[in-house]
């Protein structure tokens, strides 16, 4: 039997902690109930939850609210070199990272920590120290709203951008993650420690998957703020890709700004840099505020509304524009 709950709160269901209500509310864990639910509710407006670590709610949702709760994780095939890892939607991000840790299956130690669910993973391909998502991906079993059919996206279907999918552009909303099949490497084993700082934090101990992530752990906690203790969403702004020409404007007013080579003729600046040269690092305004550790990470001090949220974000993005001449994107979903 389907429970549908009316009225409900949703500052548990969002790691920002905002006190939002929805018209109509159900978890779902068995996936073969999707079609059940979409079918009785083909009038209202959808918003699918996984973890809610990549959504900021400004408003009541005046819909049904799918919160993704299915649980799995299985080996569907492997050989002598790797494995194909089937994780339901619903299963924790993190948590699916320690399995493969306990499994020594390599690939996905840099995404330690990340918050959210493996279903929401490959929305915005998410990203962390020199690895993406798309690195590892296989293919996914989504669910068309539309059609109430699965569907199989393999890695060119799913169209990986920075921080992007097909499910955040032109199929947003129009589908529900089902599952995800990651390709994962068996021993011996290669580590990506490329980035600035994991190598420095590594050194003197083996390059093993294991060290890999408890130094990511280690890092992401010194700079991130606990969504359990103070609500927040990770990364609330997109590092800008800028074309070279761009570049080097800035680089005459700015001779210190950071960079990264990008596509080739692009590239990337940290927004992080942006934002704290700007003064924002540490900024609040009631409850709503910048946190004092990473300017990429807006938070939720107590009993932030989501509108007092997003009016900062576009404080900032305003601010930025106005003195790098760069547009911010928001990684976040705003709803």
């Amino acid at each position: 039997m389907l429970n549908f709950q009316n009225d409900i709160s949703l500052r548990q269901y969002n790691t920002f902690g905002i006190d939002a209500k929805a018209k109509s509310f159900i978890n779902v864990k068995d996936s073969n109930d999707l079609v059940e639910i979409l079918s009785q509710n083909s009038d209202q407006e959808i918003l699918v939850l996984g973890g809610g670590s990549n959504l900021l709610l400004t408003k009541d949702y005046p819909g049904l609210i799918i919160s993704i709760q299915t649980k799995g994780i299985e080996i569907i095939k492997e050989d002598k070199k790797e494995v194909i890892v089937k994780v339901q939607a619903g299963e924790n991000w993190h948590e699916f990272v320690l399995w493969c840790l306990e499994h020594n299956l390599a690939g996905i130690e840099n995404l330690a920590l990340i918050p959210g669910s493996v279903g929401a993973a490959p929305l915005q391909n998410i990203g962390a120290y020199g690895v993406e998502l798309k690195d590892v991906f296989h293919d996914c079993e989504a669910l068309s709203i539309a059609t109430k059919k699965l569907e199989i996206f393999n890695l060119n279907a799913c169209d990986f951008g920075y921080r992007s999918s097909v499910f955040k552009t032109t199929l947003k909303g129009k589908y529900i993650i089902n599952s995800v099949s990651f390709k994962l490497k068996k021993e011996p084993h290669w580590v990506n420690t490329s980035y600035r700082g994991l190598e420095e934090h590594l050194q003197g101990k083996e390059k093993t998957i294991q060290n890999v992530a408890r130094a990511v752990i280690e890092i992401r906690s010194s700079k991130l703020p606990d969504p359990k203790i103070i609500g927040n969403s990770g990364s609330f702004f997109k590092n800008p890709i800028i074309p070279i020409d761009d570049f080097k404007k800035l680089e005459l007013k700015h001779p210190d700004v950071p960079n990264y080579p990008d596509k080739k003729g692009w590239i990337k600046i940290p927004a992080a840099w942006l934002i704290d040269t700007l003064g924002y690092k540490g900024y609040r305004n009631n409850d709503a505020g910048v946190h004092q550790n990473q300017a990429l990470v807006l938070v939720n001090y107590g009993n932030a509304k989501g509108s007092e949220i997003k009016a900062l974000a576009e404080k900032i993005k305003t601010a930025v524009q106005t003195q790098f001449s760069i547009d911010l994107e928001f990684e976040v979903n705003i709803v």
